[in-house]
């Protein structure tokens, strides 16, 4: 049964940074793309920030030099860094995983298998 659970998101001042990990089990957690996407209130689901099973990294525009994914895999726990916050960084936060074997990352919600709960990201 694969689980994926987020923390460390919160209320924070424009500017300012967090750290969102999400903690994988249930697979063997290396051999797979893992993603980070965040929803706005009122708006659709967006991919922010990807990782494929051999380690290559993508990020969507609005992110670019400001977020930093990356994957613990002695810790089964994929990371995201967040620099630079922004209101408009204001969402919920879920992190995403393809099932085991899909090495390759694609921007689409519609390819993940696996969603955590999400966590808020509150930017003001």
């Amino acid at each position: 049964h694969v689980q994926l659970v987020e923390s460390g998101g919160g209320s924070v001042q424009a500017g300012g940074s967090l750290r969102l990990s999400c903690a994988a089990s249930g697979y063997t957690y290396n051999r797979n793309c893992m993603a980070w996407f965040r929803q706005p209130p009122g708006k659709e689901r967006e991919g922010v920030a990807f990782i494929s099973g051999g380690g290559t990294t993508s990020y969507a525009e609005s992110v670019k030099g400001r977020f930093t994914i990356s994957r613990d895999n002695g810790k089964n726990t994929l990371l995201l860094q967040i620099n630079s916050l922004k209101p408009e960084d204001t969402a919920l936060y879920y992190c995403a995983a393809r099932r085991m074997g899909l090495w390759q990352c694609t921007s689409s919600s519609d390819d993940f298998n696996y969603w955590g709960q999400g966590t808020q990201v509150t930017v003001s």
